[in-house]
């Protein structure tokens, strides 16, 4: 016989509106979040887009990146690689993310059908 899934224990009234507002708060840090992350994302997809064909055509050519607050000159076949490197990983995160949120929303909506939480505004 298969084990049975833990239900978790029964919210009192005080709890319910406790845990609306976590839930709340945790949708809003991750929409914050994510919306930060597509800012840099598109930042990134701006300069790679810039210096990609620099790559080909001048790829000794003086470039400049800040790193840790401090504007360092590099060359473009240098900083293209990098660039394409944390893109690649701001994109990774930014999908973890949009995930995390859509099963967290999922979570807030299962919690208020189950609560009976009705919010003005809302079809």
């Amino acid at each position: 016989m298969p084990p049975k899934a833990a239900t978790p224990p029964a919210l009192s009234p005080q709890e319910v509106p406790v845990v609306f507002q976590r839930y709340r708060t945790e949708l809003q840090t991750l929409a914050q979040k994510i919306g930060e992350l597509e800012s840099e994302l598109e930042e990134h997809s701006l300069v790679l887009g810039t210096l990609q064909p620099l790559v080909k055509t001048e790829p000794e050519r003086a470039c400049y990146r800040l790193i840790g607050g401090v504007l360092v000159q590099r060359t473009v076949k240098d900083v293209a690689p990098t660039l394409e490197t944390n893109y690649a990983g701001i994109k990774e995160v930014l999908e973890t993310l949009v995930k995390t949120y859509k099963t967290k929303e999922d979570e807030f909506g299962a919690f208020q059908r189950e609560h009976k939480i009705s919010m003005p505004g809302r079809a």
